[in-house]
């Protein structure tokens, strides 16, 4: 995985692991990688894939079974989607509009290219 540094690479991690329960690869209550396996896979120290693992147990996005590992909560990906979404409209949407004031585009634009773009 490639990391950027806008963001701890344990948040980063995080991240991924809620990328991949929206998209479908861990689904409810699916055992997901040991946090060794995970630190292995993206070639980080173990120590850091634990932070990521414990930030997602406090939010409520994983769960522990003691002895047999991290599984996905029932909820989590309706509870990633929210949040993102949130997120998106909050903070990143209106930076969007900020730069589409600037470079003169309009929504007739963004439109066009959308109904292009899918599928």
């Amino acid at each position: 995985m490639n990391f950027n540094n806008n963001k701890a690479i344990y948040e980063q991690m995080a991240d991924r692991l809620c990328d991949e329960i929206i998209a479908g690869t861990y689904k409810a209550d699916d055992r997901i990688p040991s946090v060794r396996d995970y630190a292995v896979t993206l070639q980080v120290n173990t120590n850091t894939a634990v932070k990521a693992y414990e930030v997602l147990a406090r939010e409520g996005v994983i769960y522990n079974r003691r002895g047999l590992g991290y599984f996905v909560s029932a909820d989590a990906a309706a509870q990633i989607h929210a949040v993102r979404r949130q997120e998106f409209l909050e903070e990143m949407l209106p930076e969007l509009f900020r730069q589409m004031r600037l470079l003169g585009i309009g929504m007739k634009e963004v439109q066009e290219k959308w109904e292009a773009e899918s599928p």
